[in-house]
């Protein structure tokens, strides 16, 4: 009995020290804490919104393609079931519009011109969303050394770290498996995006800098792209960097991940589907052993 009692003893001494070390850790981090956002596609049942797909797209198209291409997502996808589902002849109008178009070989088997220059072509639908550049080299050329990402997969390519004691982990993934919790990206995205601030007055932030809350060490070679009237939303929606954020957010939660709804949706009937012949194969082997009693 004093053995239990010694052994409970220390549990619970333990467990405390777990309690503080994560509330230290808590308490350290909470100046830059990524909230999780509600996404209409966040859980096991959630799908993307078409209108916020849609906005989402403006505000990459008339703030973000300045400076990141989309390399991983063709034209023809803005208009596919599950997307933004702009209308085929707009996507085409648009994609023979786009800055960067495609560099192609001419007839004569050449590449570029006498002067270096590449020959190119209006973009069509089967092609990829370029960036501005052509190069990393020339993109660094044009950010003082700074490389601007490709976007395509960024939501998938960052994720909310929280800062808790190794031992809790394993019960925070657990949570986040019953869940259906897969937004870390939007959710760090969204939180960097409206995460840039003053910085404090203990803070030197360097030369080209701007400080922000959530990027790792807090001083971001991007900065502000959104302020609030910037853009003008066609469906009405208020112009704040708020919605904004959200919006490209979750326009770049699709762009990682575009079969999203179709992968949900037949998750589920595999689901059904293992249910009723589960179902089926227990009442089945019930009736033939039934008669070898």
């Amino acid at each position: 009995m004093k053995n239990l009692i010694s052994l409970s003893a220390a549990s619970l001494l333990a467990l405390s020290a777990l309690t503080g070390a994560s509330g230290a850790a808590e308490t350290a981090a909470a100046h830059h804490e990524i909230v999780r956002q509600p996404w209409s596609f966040a859980g096991f049942k959630g799908q993307f919104d078409r209108a916020q797909l849609q906005r989402g797209f403006q505000v990459y198209k008339e703030v973000c393609a300045a400076c990141h291409g989309l390399k991983r997502v063709y034209f023809r996808n803005l208009a596919e079931p599950g997307g933004p589902v702009f209308p085929e002849e707009a996507v085409r109008e648009l994609a023979a519009s786009w800055p960067n178009q495609i560099p192609e070989m001419n007839d004569q088997g050449e590449i570029a011109g006498k002067g270096g220059e590449l020959f190119k072509r209006p973009a069509k639908l089967s092609d990829p969303i370029l960036g501005p550049y052509l190069n990393d080299r020339q993109a660094r050329a044009a950010q003082n050394g700074a490389l601007p990402p490709d976007l395509s997969v960024i939501a998938k390519a960052r994720g909310v770290h929280r800062e808790v004691h190794w031992a809790i982990h394993p019960f925070l993934m657990l949570g986040d498996i019953l869940q259906g919790y897969q937004e870390g990206g939007p959710d760090y995205l969204y939180a960097l995006l409206t995460g840039y601030t003053e910085p404090p007055a203990d803070v030197t932030v360097g030369e080209g800098m701007s400080f922000n809350t959530a990027f790792p060490g807090h001083q971001l070679a991007m900065p502000p792209p959104l302020s609030d009237g910037s853009i003008t939303y066609q469906d009405g929606t208020k112009p704040t960097v708020d919605n904004y954020a959200r919006d490209v957010s979750a326009f770049l939660a699709w762009a990682a991940d575009p079969s999203l709804d179709q992968r949900k949706r037949i998750g589920w009937v595999v689901m059904l589907y293992l249910l009723v012949t589960t179902v089926l194969l227990y009442f089945g082997k019930r009736r033939i052993w039934s008669k070898l009693h």
